[in-house]
């Protein structure tokens, strides 16, 4: 299982565009991918609980991958990530 932390820098949150976007990125992957914030825990392949995390700027996630293609998916996600939001 690989684990990071990433803090929100976008100055809207997770909205609907990146929510979208981080959603079809954590679909390309067979490991299970999960984000974690203030108490909440979403499976990052369903758009409508990444949404409801509500993160805002500011907020720290946690993002779990487990699975056969985890090292990838990880690096790959945290990437997008500081990219993206």
């Amino acid at each position: 299982m690989k684990e990071f932390k990433y803090v929100i820098t976008d100055a809207e949150g997770i909205h609907a565009r990146p929510a979208t976007m981080l959603v079809k990125k954590a679909a390309g992957f067979k490991s299970d991918i999960n984000i974690e914030a203030e108490g909440k825990k979403v499976n990052a392949k369903g758009v409508l609980g990444v949404m409801g995390l509500g993160a805002k700027k500011g907020a720290e996630i946690t993002v779990t991958v487990d699975g056969e293609d985890e090292e990838i998916a990880a690096s790959e996600l945290e990437t997008f990530l500081k990219e993206n939001l």
